[in-house]
């Protein structure tokens, strides 16, 4: 299951996500021909990527913030534009644009210090704006619970769109990722989740001032755990249609 769109529009023009996501898939594109060569893509990362090791020797401390805009593939990228276009935009409208950007760039960095303290020694270059990503993810749990998400079911045969309040989705997502950071020592996953978990707790805890001076819970009751702008509609064009029996 995953999220493919949220029922609250902002009530402006995101060009900060938008920003961000051309960035990330320019810069992906930019070494796109990498891939076609093990040892000078290793070579590219080596150089850009967030290495622990190499920080932990007081070089490569750059790559907590250029990690954050490259990728190890088109499904790693696609994944990570989808949630930033997903939340991103709420929170840049309650933010302002600038607010906005360093609160990304903040919670990026965040996620790469959780991760290095994670496994200080690795030399496994890291990279990914996932772990900005989920800071807008913790933000967006903290302002707008109760917004509506959809997400797309897929089970062999069986396949739905169903909506559910933000709340249930990313506190599902927090618990794989806290599971996942127990267990994956030595799993092979190659999946960053401590620093998922850092930027997530990092863009709560960034929102948290910016939530109580809204009036904390009051806040909620005034939207309902919603952003403050007019839903979609979405019923009439997530129905799947019935294929009739063949006579």
């Amino acid at each position: 299951m995953f999220p493919i769109r949220d029922h609250n529009p902002s009530g402006r023009t995101p060009y900060v996500t938008y920003g961000l996501i051309v960035a990330n898939i320019a810069i992906f594109f930019s070494y796109w021909s990498l891939f076609r060569d093990d040892r000078a893509l290793s070579a590219f990362f080596y150089d850009w990527a967030l290495i622990p090791a190499l920080v932990t020797q007081g070089d490569g401390i750059p790559g907590l913030l250029t990690s954050m805009f490259l990728h190890g593939g088109l499904a790693h990228l696609a994944g990570n534009m989808l949630f930033l276009f997903i939340f991103g935009d709420n929170i840049e409208d309650e933010l302002g644009h600038g607010r906005y950007l360093a609160f990304y760039l903040g919670c990026g960095v965040i996620a790469g210090l959780a991760h290095y303290l994670a496994a200080p020694l690795s030399p496994v270059p890291t990279v990914g704006a996932s772990g900005a990503i989920a800071g807008v993810m913790g933000g967006y749990l903290l302002l707008f619970p109760k917004a509506r998400v959809d997400i797309f079911i897929f089970l062999i045969i069986f396949f739905k769109i169903l909506p559910v309040p933000a709340w249930i989705l990313l506190a599902v997502w927090f618990a794989l990722q806290l599971l996942g950071g127990f267990g994956a020592q030595g799993d092979g996953s190659g999946v960053a989740y401590w620093a998922h978990l850092g930027g997530f707790v990092a863009g709560m805890g960034m929102i948290l001032p910016i939530w109580l001076r809204k009036g904390g819970p009051a806040y909620w009751n005034r939207n309902h755990g919603h952003p403050p702008h007019p839903a979609m509609n979405y019923a009439d064009t997530t129905r799947i249609p019935r294929i009739g029996r063949k006579r």
